[in-house]
């Protein structure tokens, strides 16, 4: 771990280490030693620029939910420290709706939730990161409805033409990360099943799934087995049938104790033209940014794990549909 604190043991000891240290220990002002001036944070809803950013968005979060915790499930890592090092990092968040804040007049409900992140790190330091939070898992709990909780926030951002836009190509900023992920053969094994169904192959389900699976997917959604993987993925693509696929990152990893894992980052971008997860068709331009971890065993893919954020594609759809 050259370059770093000496009190980390590895790059998952850091990442995991640094998300409790900040958000529960209540170091939020090490974000400005572990994150950089100028580091770009892109979620679904927004594009973040700066470390001071950072801090007033974690202490907005935490005023709201002051009891929240930030289980690391997993990192599934690439790269080197010499180099910098990339993480795709699962979490389970608990907490408390016990505040006032963005999600409306506090609830006092109990929610869980899962996060996937992203982040680029060098010499003890994050500078780049892609946040994924399952805001439809999130606002379900609270007795929301993902397509009406993203109407009142744009009505409490000011309304269509001041309120904060959704992550696109447009709106992206650049940052010091340009990788791409490793070649490990697992990662590129999911990245060949997801672009398979993808490309309508729904076949290559039943083909490199386990069929005892375990899933979890957007909105707290617990299956197993084919049929709840199918209709996943056949919803999300039948909403969006000649969007552009693309996947962004890739990583495959095998470690000690460890099941062969995999994580990718992907997006689809174009058009709402079809039926499926997001209702009626409307035509409007969509770009979904999307993250998932995979775990391999002896009978195939045997754990998935899948996260976008409905709310920000609904935002999207309002915007230009009134």
């Amino acid at each position: 771990m050259q370059g770093f604190d000496e009190k980390f043991t590895d790059f998952p000891d850091y990442i995991i280490g640094i998300t409790k240290e900040i958000w529960e220990d209540r170091g939020i002002a090490t974000l400005h030693r572990y994150y950089s001036d100028d580091i770009v944070v892109r979620t679904p809803a927004s594009v973040v620029v700066g470390n001071r950013n950072v801090i007033g968005a974690t202490m907005a979060t935490l005023a709201e939910f002051p009891d929240r915790t930030l289980l690391g499930e997993d990192v599934i890592w690439s790269g080197t420290p010499e180099e910098g090092m990339l993480s795709s990092h699962r979490l389970l968040s608990t907490a408390t709706h016990a505040r006032d804040g963005v999600y409306g007049k506090a609830t006092g409900k109990r929610l869980t939730y899962r996060i996937l992140a992203d982040c680029h790190a060098i010499n003890n330091q994050i500078n780049d990161e892609w946040l994924i939070r399952d805001q439809g898992a999130i606002v379900r709990q609270l007795g929301q409805d993902p397509r009406e909780y993203a109407a009142a926030l744009i009505e409490k951002e000011g309304g269509p033409e001041h309120c904060v836009k959704p992550l696109s190509p447009a709106n992206d900023r650049p940052g010091p990360y340009k990788g791409r992920g490793n070649d490990n053969a697992w990662g590129q094994k999911y990245a060949d099943i997801v672009t398979r169904i993808m490309g309508a192959d729904m076949a290559a389900i039943p083909k490199e799934y386990d069929r005892a699976v375990h899933v979890e997917y957007p909105g707290g959604v617990t299956g197993h087995s084919h049929g709840d993987v199918d209709q996943f993925w056949m919803g999300l693509r039948a909403s969006f049938p000649d969007a552009t696929f693309q996947i962004d990152h890739q990583i495959g990893r095998d470690d000690l104790l460890m099941p062969p894992r995999a994580a990718l980052r992907w997006s689809l971008s174009g058009k709402h033209s079809g039926w499926g997860t997001f209702g009626t068709p409307t035509g409007t331009d969509i770009y979904l940014l999307g993250m998932c971890h995979a775990e391999f065993g002896p009978w195939g893919l045997r754990r998935e794990y899948v996260i976008f954020d409905e709310t920000a594609v609904w935002k999207q759809i309002l915007l230009q549909t009134g």
